[in-house]
This record gives C-alpha cells, structure tokens and sequence, in this order.
C-alpha cells in the first residue's frame, strides 16, 4: 500500500505524493496518469511528460472551460482513451482539488483504483502567490514540457 493513502476513505484510493504517483507510473505498466486540467493550462502552463517511463499522458478536462462546470462526458472520455475498470489510475490537476473530485467520481463510476495526486501540477501558492515552486509535479523537477 502506498505511504500517503488515506486509511478508510471508501470514495476513492486515496492522495499520494508526486514522488509516489511516479513510482507507481514507472513500476506498474497498467497505471496512467490523467491530467484532468482545462485546455488553456495545458497550452500555457504546461504539462507532465511521461516520455521517459515510454507512456503518455492522458488529457481529459474534469470541468470545461471557461464556464467550469463539470464536464458531463468525462468518464465515457477516460473510456475513449481505452482506459478502464481495474487499471490505477492517477489523477492529477493544478494543486489537489479537481483530481480529487475527478478520482471520487471515477471510483464510483466502477473506475480504478483511482488516486489523487496530491499537491498536482503546479503545487501550491508560495509567499509570492505563484504557483510552480512550492509543492507538484514541477517543484518536484519532474519532467514537463510546455508549448
């Protein structure tokens, strides 16, 4: 079991750590990331690059911009990817929040197991409120690429 799980939480596998949800991507050949943030982060932020484990990131917005409602296709769009029931699957977004959600929802749905990548992408607000440099995938100086 992985250190940061959550014990009890039945809604979903529960949070693990950057440095976890990478392990588990480079040791099990099943489990996927998927970056549930909107388009525009994607572009302009950037996004995690899985290259060098040989996968690929999965895209698929949990809410949809610029409204932000929750996006009503989301699992028959983590279907269309070819993922499926039983595969791990961890979700990640700006800093923990969406993703929770997102891996909440999908448990439900007959996904998973389906964790949170805690702390996401761009971690949170340092004293400066930017984000990027204190917690998440990029703080961590995992790989990321930005178009």
């Amino acid at each position: 079991m992985l250190a940061s799980v959550m014990a009890g939480d039945q809604d979903y596998a529960g949070d693990v750590t950057i440095a976890e949800a990478w392990n588990q991507l480079a040791s099990d050949p099943d489990a996927q990331l998927i970056d549930v943030r909107t388009q525009p982060e994607w572009s302009f932020v950037g996004v995690p690059d899985l290259g060098r484990l040989g996968k690929r990131t999965v895209f698929v917005s949990w809410q949809m911009y610029p409204d932000m409602s929750v996006n009503p296709r989301f699992s028959e769009e983590l279907r269309a990817q070819g993922l499926k029931a039983g595969q791990p699957l961890y979700f990640i977004c700006r800093s923990g929040a969406r993703s929770r959600a997102a891996a909440k929802a999908m448990t439900a749905g007959g996904f998973g197991p389906c964790y949170n990548v805690s702390g996401g992408f761009e971690g949170d607000l340092n004293a400066d409120k930017h984000r990027g440099q204190l917690g998440g995938w990029k703080a961590a100086g995992l790989a990321w690429i930005q178009s």
